[in-house]
């Protein structure tokens, strides 16, 4: 079980994350590259909280796939190309990840690889 570091000494974290996890030397890690708002037909879904919805869906597959699940994460890095977007993200983080509170890092960046997409995240994961 991995340990959770948010020491009293320091602020609370911000929103639903926790400041650093502390994994045993013998766990299994998974590095998920990241992750966008792209259907499985290969389509891009549309609007910021229609991708957002998809990325994490896509990581909760990958996560699956490995036997894993959401409290397995133990990082979470997101894109976004506005700051408008941050609500979107928040809601579909929240209604993916539920209790799980990963250490986290949100990033305000002016573009992604396509003009159509509008966030993406990548993720890491470990499992004794």
């Amino acid at each position: 079980m991995p340990k959770v570091h948010n020491p009293a000494t320091i602020s609370a974290p911000l929103a639903l994350y926790t400041h650093a996890i502390e994994n045993a030397a013998n766990a299994r890690w998974l590095h998920i590259s990241g992750q966008v708002g792209v259907e499985p037909d290969g389509s891009t879904a549309e609007g910021v909280e229609a991708q957002a919805d998809r990325a994490f869906a896509n990581i909760v597959a990958i996560l699956e796939d490995a036997g894993m699940g959401v409290g397995d994460l133990v990082k979470v890095t997101s894109f976004l190309t506005s700051t408008d977007d941050i609500g979107a993200y928040r809601k579909a983080r929240d209604k993916h990840l539920g209790d799980a509170r990963p250490a986290s890092t949100l990033l305000v960046i002016s573009a992604l690889a396509r003009p159509d997409l509008k966030i993406e995240i990548e993720a890491v994961a470990a499992k004794e």
